[in-house]
């Protein structure tokens, strides 16, 4: 008795090949008959807005094959002097970031909800359950719309540049077993696949300290002994005299022209107990030790 798995986008089955005798002709046919339509239920489900995210693929790819490509000469310069010739070096544009959200919403067919609605207008490329369960909406190699008005470092348009993973996860209850086991799989397999660095495993409210908070009381610290983002050390030395907070929040990443959410922000990944706008004694110990990681 042998197992072939057999995928589409929408589900994952398992069909066992056996050798249907004639008297059994009917039992097995019948199984047969009831997984497919098992399949199909399952596809159906979201057949109309798979259909349009190959079709608004398709139009990508359409962009992407156009010689000479639409709408990219220089308008104020003369036609003469421009033309295209393709080169043969080129390659698909890879993610540099990994930024992780919890969705504050209460399951994740909610979410899957919102990301298929057009106008909420907003994505992630995975969605991980409670139960561990991987949902993938946008490849990965395309912009969802999840991480919003933010800035990190020079970077201001983090949608263009990241992948975006919603933890189910309503903001009040503690992250389950299983699916930050599932996340440090998926985190290890894009680390991996992308070559991401381990500094760039971050928070939605690392991005916008003025506009999020999520993923609240998020275990950073265990993602971090795996390799996703940075933590301080259990060691902590005293920062010099003349230490600069605020030039250690920039040099990290944070947008410091509000510093007070800045800091709010820098306190909610990595200090949690407290995220007043004000870095106490113990709070500087930690963002120096940090700040010295990104030298």
């Amino acid at each position: 008795m042998a197992t072939k798995l057999v995928k589409n986008s929408n589900f994952t089955t398992s069909i066992t090949s056996i050798m249907i005798q004639p008297r059994k002709f009917k039992r097995a046919g019948v199984f047969i008959f009831s997984v497919f339509m098992l399949a199909a239920c399952s596809s159906g489900k979201y057949a109309a807005t798979n259909k349009i995210y190959k079709d608004q693929a398709s139009g990508f790819a359409e962009m992407v094959k156009a010689t000479p490509p639409v709408n990219q000469t220089v308008a104020t310069l003369d036609p003469s002097v421009q033309s295209w010739i393709g080169s043969v070096n080129f390659g698909i544009r890879r993610p540099n970031f990994v930024i992780i959200h919890h969705t504050a919403q209460d399951s994740l067919n909610q979410t899957v909800k919102t990301f298929i609605n057009k106008k909420a207008g907003v994505s992630a490329h995975y969605v991980v359950g409670r139960d561990g369960k991987v949902v993938q909406m946008v490849n990965d190699y395309l912009r969802a719309n999840h991480a919003g008005v933010g800035k990190w470092g020079n970077d201001s348009d983090l949608n263009s540049s990241s992948i975006g993973i919603e933890l189910d996860n309503n903001g009040k209850e503690p992250f389950a077993d299983a699916q930050l086991r599932s996340l440090v799989e998926l985190l290890g397999a894009l680390k991996k696949r992308y070559n991401i660095p381990t500094a760039n495993f971050i928070g939605h409210s690392d991005i916008a300290p003025r506009r999020k908070i999520d993923p609240l009381n998020f275990p950073w610290k265990v993602l971090a002994k795996k390799g996703f983002g940075l933590w301080y050390d259990d060691v902590l030395k005293m920062p010099p005299v003349d230490f600069n907070a605020e030039l250690a929040l920039r040099v990290m990443g944070y947008d410091v022209s509000n510093l007070a959410s800045a800091t709010v922000a820098f306190k909610i990944h990595f200090v949690q107990t407290d995220i007043s706008p004000v870095l106490t004694p113990t709070d500087k110990l930690i963002l120096y030790n940090l700040y010295t990681k990104y030298l």
